[in-house]
């Protein structure tokens, strides 16, 4: 019998998962810990200050927003501050950029620059707002409306009507009637004019809409 026979085989012992594996799960466990740290870093300094650097850029663009004579400022800025395009593209993930896109998509459509009124009012992100967030979808709709792309317009007159206020609702439904009407869906124009005499009868809309109630049932077949 060799010397390797008379060896006693002691059987290989197996602890615990933890203890097996205690220096995975540790530097595991240091990896979340130092992604949760940069994360909190990323929301609470970097996020932050650049939230605050953005909304002081802000001021000067804003101040020209509502001048028509004066909107191309207001996009491109000039004489030392950043213009909407610049803060929108340079502060993504900011309020400051979201709203930059709002304010962007409005004087476009006010210009006539349809195409560049749906691209700035697709990166603005729902925050929430009774007043924003049914405005940016009414704006999207006005801009479709504009590029005949009347589908695409319904589809944001009732995503903002439904979003809206009492006050603006009717608005949008009144709108979301007329482009039902020029796609021909003159049921759908019927239930939109309908809303707004039953659901908002104090509205200004409410006042002369039986006639285009009466127009659009004319057209039912």
């Amino acid at each position: 019998m060799s010397t390797t026979d008379n060896q006693t085989i002691q059987p290989v012992k197996k602890g615990s998962f933890l203890q097996e594996n205690n220096k995975s799960i540790l530097f595991i466990t240091g990896a979340v810990v130092l992604l949760i740290l940069v994360y909190l870093w990323y929301q609470g300094v970097y996020l932050k200050g650049r939230a605050e650097e953005a909304a002081s850029k802000m001021y000067k663009a804003e101040q020209y927003i509502g001048v028509d004579s004066l909107s191309n400022k207001a996009i491109k800025g000039g004489s030392g501050y950043e213009g909407l395009e610049q803060i929108a593209k340079e502060y993504d993930n900011t309020k400051s950029a979201n709203l930059a896109n709002l304010y962007l998509g409005g004087i476009y459509l006010r210009k006539g620059e349809y195409k560049q009124a749906v691209d700035a009012l697709s990166k603005y992100s729902a925050t929430g707002s009774p007043v924003a967030d049914p405005l940016a979808l009414g704006l999207l709709g006005d801009a479709y409306s504009e590029l005949k792309d009347f589908k695409q317009a319904a589809t944001y007159y009732k995503k903002a009507a439904d979003k809206a206020s009492k006050f603006t609702s009717p608005m949008f439904l009144k709108k979301l009637g007329l482009v039902n009407e020029n796609l021909k869906d003159f049921n759908g124009a019927v239930d939109a004019y309908t809303k707004i005499k039953t659901q908002y009868p104090e509205s200004a809309e409410a006042q002369l809409v039986d006639a285009y109630i009466a127009r659009a049932q004319e057209q039912v077949k």
